[in-house]
């Protein structure tokens, strides 16, 4: 019998927030596979930010499988050097299976093949997570772009989410002082609980400005940015002459509309931002393509990994994931993390 495959397809382009009926699941049978290919069963598919400021705002999108990174399971193998069982680490959206090559890449980068994934670094989840692109972004971001040092003050936006979460700790175990900044006394709590941050500012509270100028009185010498609008107007202020802002996103800006559309976060930051940052001041943006750049320099990419995959071992590096089962669940999951229900990094098991 025919492999029957279930994909999530972009069926119109969404207008402010997504809702379920910008989207739809289609069934089709999978032809057998030939010389060279697999098939592949999707176990975990991530969600993350960058599919609405990217992939859902391009017509030419509409009809198409959503894209997402995938750790997925060889079921059947005709490609030399697999073998059923291997887990593959590849890029093949929010769909049951799979057929794929050898020569498939990560990312969309032709220097980034798929890769088996090595169950000794961690869970294969971990992967598509503090492991993956969410790992190695706060890892590039703070570490290789704002080159953070003992002792500074580094504020995280999104401070709980999957990327914020990784980049407050990896400034810890680099000697700063972070603060976080995230919504809600449940998510404030677990970043310095149990993540060890030395301060989160409850954004929903009411009283932003003032509670990050509290908890900065030295001002703030790194903002890793994800969120831009009223949190980024919050730190302007705050920044410290030759303050460095590595930028991974703006997710308040997302799903704005014409109605109700912000000064672009850029040309926030270019007229006010470096006015106190001063001629020294430093604002380099980076994205999931840097994060692609990254992970195909090898070996350093694969000592990231190992490094990270230590520090999780040892108890220095924790992570929280957001997990919803089935394919079904994608596309609630994914319009709840743009609104902030999720707690860590996104996650659905397609299957197990």
């Amino acid at each position: 019998m025919a492999t029957i495959n279930r994909r999530v397809v972009l069926k119109q382009l969404p207008v402010g927030m997504p809702t379920p009926d910008d989207f739809e699941i289609v069934a089709e049978p999978l032809v057998g596979i030939e010389d060279g290919q697999m098939l592949l069963k999707t176990r975990w598919l991530t969600l993350d930010p960058y599919m609405r400021s990217g992939f859902m705002l391009q017509g030419q999108n509409v009809g198409k499988t959503v894209i997402g990174g995938t750790v997925s399971e060889v079921v059947e193998s005709q490609a030399p050097g697999w073998d059923l069982g291997d887990l593959a680490v590849g890029f093949y959206g929010w769909q049951e299976y799979s057929v794929a090559t050898t020569s498939d890449v990560q990312w969309n980068n032709p220097k980034l093949p798929i890769r088996k994934w090595d169950g000794s670094l961690g869970e294969p989840s971990t992967a598509l997570g503090i492991l993956g692109m969410t790992g190695y972004t706060a890892y590039e971001g703070l570490l290789n772009v704002a080159k953070v040092k003992s002792g500074e003050t580094v504020v995280v936006s999104a401070a709980s989410g999957a990327v914020g979460q990784v980049a407050g700790q990896l400034a810890k175990i680099h000697g700063a002082r972070t603060v976080g900044i995230a919504g809600g006394p449940a998510k404030c709590g677990f970043c310095v609980g149990e993540l060890g941050f030395d301060a989160c500012i409850d954004y929903k509270a009411g009283n932003l400005a003032a509670d990050l100028a509290a908890a900065t009185p030295d001002g703030i010498d790194i903002y890793f940015e994800n969120v831009g609008g009223d949190v980024l107007e919050a730190v302007i202020p705050r920044l410290n002459p030759g303050a460095r802002i590595p930028i991974c996103g703006f997710i308040a800006h997302y799903n704005e509309t014409p109605d109700t559309r912000r000064a672009n976060p850029l040309e926030r930051l270019q007229a006010e931002g470096l006015k106190v940052l001063g001629k020294d001041g430093n604002t380099e943006g980076f994205t999931f393509f840097t994060f692609s750049n990254l992970a195909s320099q090898r070996p350093q990419a694969e000592q990231v990994l190992k490094t990270m995959s230590a520090w999780i071992a040892s108890g220095q590096l924790k992570h929280r994931e957001s997990i919803t089962e089935g394919l079904d669940s994608a596309v609630d999951a994914f319009i709840g993390m743009l609104a902030g229900r999720n707690f860590g990094k996104t996650l659905v098991r397609v299957s197990r």
